[in-house]
């Protein structure tokens, strides 16, 4: 340290050697040669580095050959965990900041946090026998979730070792969804709802809530433990891959058979299952029970059109909605290019008026609500060829009131029906007279379909309720 350098030296106060736990200085200076050189050369760094050099989350290499870290928080500047309290020291052969602790060398890499902790002895055996000790100790960065020995032993019985029986697939699938690689993200940097790619090559997704960090489901109970090739994150759960798509979780659903079969009809599994992110309100096969027989019908006999834009119907295009993002009156805009609304009624939430009953259900390229009803965009309901030319239906939108005129005199077995977005009759009434008033007072807000036909005419015009 007499030598030319230049040399930047941290130097540790006496206090801060004082500070050491009993009997670690002395075990120090009884090896002079090996730990206490190799501890104070990990205060030295080749090259002048003076304050104004140093940088919020810079790496440097010591002369020991580890890294130490830079951190500056509200003007103050940290080393490690050791704050500088006198910086700038200049000499003929570098420069001295004075520190407050003494710098103790991160871990080499992510893996020998894990063999060194007395709680991640079932994960250490997982790394090896999976073959990935190589890997995780490789240049990184890495970000390693670590599920502790309690997280593997909630485990439903016989997964654990059915995942050691595949240790270079199944076990090494697993595994590597708890590492990220490439990037090394601290507690601080992760945000609410972020998603990073695992090295598994799936998705990882983050939750802030009330000052926790969660990891899919399994909260970050110790952050931050750093190492040079990277950061270990301990988590209370063994975390599991999202299924891949929205239409993974539709074919492997034991109540969505009948949306999994038109969706294949309609040519759009390909397109559920690109990028996204989509937002699919799925209903049931109860729901599509619900619907007329011929209306069903009309529908799988034109898979390209009416039946593709019913589905593109309960799809949101470009965004993930979260049941906590939905509120009344929430009004979005469908990938077929009409809009859907949402209601809150006795503390359930509906979509057009049907009740959506599981929420966030997460994949890795977007989420789905499953919903009680099947949703129908206005000129879905049949039209036939002829139809009544000078219909009037004032006013519209209605408030109370609405009146229907047909312009024409009346045939046989005239009749108005009103439907609801869903599609679902909620009026018929026989025409006695070429007009007829109804009464819309207790209608829910929304769009509604009248619908006036005979035996040769049908006319079908949408009505706005406000």
């Amino acid at each position: 340290l007499q030598g030319e350098g230049p040399f930047t030296l941290f130097a540790p106060t006496d206090d801060a050697f004082a500070a050491l736990p009993e009997g670690v200085l002395q075990s120090l200076l009884d090896d002079p040669q090996g730990a206490l050189t190799d501890i104070l050369l990990y205060h030295a760094v080749s090259g002048e580095a003076q304050s104004t050099d140093l940088s919020d989350g810079q790496k440097v290499v010591s002369v020991a050959g580890n890294q130490i870290r830079i951190n500056i928080e509200d003007d103050k500047v940290f080393i490690n965990d050791a704050e500088v309290i006198i910086a700038n020291i200049l000499t003929d052969n570098g420069v001295v900041h004075v520190i407050d602790a003494v710098l103790l060398p991160y871990p080499t890499n992510v893996v020998e946090v894990v063999v060194n902790s007395e709680v991640h002895t079932t994960l250490e055996t997982a790394v090896i026998a999976a073959g990935l000790v190589e890997t995780l100790q490789g240049e990184g960065p890495f970000t390693l979730f670590a599920p502790t020995d309690d997280a593997f032993a909630a485990l439903p019985e016989g997964v654990l070792q059915s995942l050691l029986d595949d240790p270079q697939g199944a076990l090494a699938d697993a595994l590597l969804y708890h590492a990220v690689a490439g990037t090394e993200a601290l507690a601080e940097s992760l945000e609410d709802r972020q998603k990073i790619a695992s090295a598994a090559g799936n998705t990882i997704r983050v939750f802030l809530e009330d000052d926790k960090v969660f990891i899919n489901d399994a909260e970050v109970i110790i952050n931050d433990i750093l190492t040079d090739n990277g950061v270990v994150h301990v988590i209370d759960a063994v975390i599991l891959p999202y299924p891949a798509t929205v239409v993974d979780v539709v074919v492997e659903s034991e109540v969505h058979t009948t949306l999994e079969s038109l969706v294949i009809a309609a040519g759009l599994a390909e397109t559920l299952q690109g990028e996204g992110p989509f937002t699919l309100f799925a209903p049931t096969d109860e729901a599509f029970a619900k619907l007329d027989a011929a209306l069903v019908t009309e529908l799988t006999d034109a898979p390209d059109t009416k039946l593709q834009s019913v589905l593109l119907y309960h799809a949101l295009s470009g965004t993930e909605v979260f049941a906590e993002d939905l509120f009344d009156g929430l009004t979005a805009t469908t990938a077929f290019g009409q809009d859907v609304t949402i209601t809150f009624e006795g503390g359930a939430a509906f979509i057009n008026g049907a009740e959506i009953v599981t929420t966030d259900i997460l994949t890795d390229n977007g989420i789905i609500h499953v919903i009680t009803d099947v949703l129908l965009p206005s000129g879905v309901v049949s039209n036939k060829d002829v139809s009544f030319e000078q219909l009037s239906i004032t006013p519209n939108p209605v408030t109370n009131f609405v009146q229907i005129k047909l312009g024409e005199n009346i045939e046989n077995n005239t009749k108005v029906e009103i439907y609801n977005a869903l599609g679902q009759q909620l009026m018929t009434r026989e025409l006695v007279n070429d007009f007829i008033t109804i009464d819309m007072t207790d209608y829910q807000k929304g769009s509604y379909f009248i619908k006036v036909s005979n035996e040769t005419k049908s006319t079908v015009s949408q009505i706005t309720k406000m």
